[in-house]
């Protein structure tokens, strides 16, 4: 099971940086709305640039707790729960701007892998 978990933290770590790093201004499937950036989603989602900022640091925060939490597993269960709040509010935007359930995706499946690792 100590392998499981490890997994689901790499992915979701590498999963964060991806988007809040490399795609943080390019389109992708699952950008809210009709946005083509990060910065034109959280617009979409009616919240201000300051707002988007504050998320990105603490996504990448708790990414990389996630990581370090490999080598010192006392940080993994609350950057989980840190995560899993965070995904439930990407959930709750989507549902927000009345994004097809496709583009909730990638939220919900963090929020479960986010969730395994709180409880497992």
């Amino acid at each position: 099971m100590e392998w499981i978990k490890i997994a689901i933290q790499v992915v979701i770590a590498v999963s964060i940086f991806n988007v809040w790093i490399i795609r943080f201004g390019k389109p992708t499937s699952w950008r809210g709305g009709n946005a083509k950036s990060m910065k034109e989603e959280f617009e979409a989602y009616g919240l201000p640039e300051w707002f988007m900022k504050l998320i990105g640091f603490l996504k990448l925060t708790l990414a990389t707790l996630l990581i370090i939490g490999i080598f010192v597993p006392d940080l993994v269960k609350p950057a989980a729960i840190g995560m899993a709040i965070l995904m439930l509010g990407a959930i709750s935007m989507h549902i927000k701007v009345k994004d097809s359930l496709i583009k909730s995706f990638p939220a919900f499946s963090f929020l479960v892998l986010s969730l395994i690792l709180i409880f497992a």
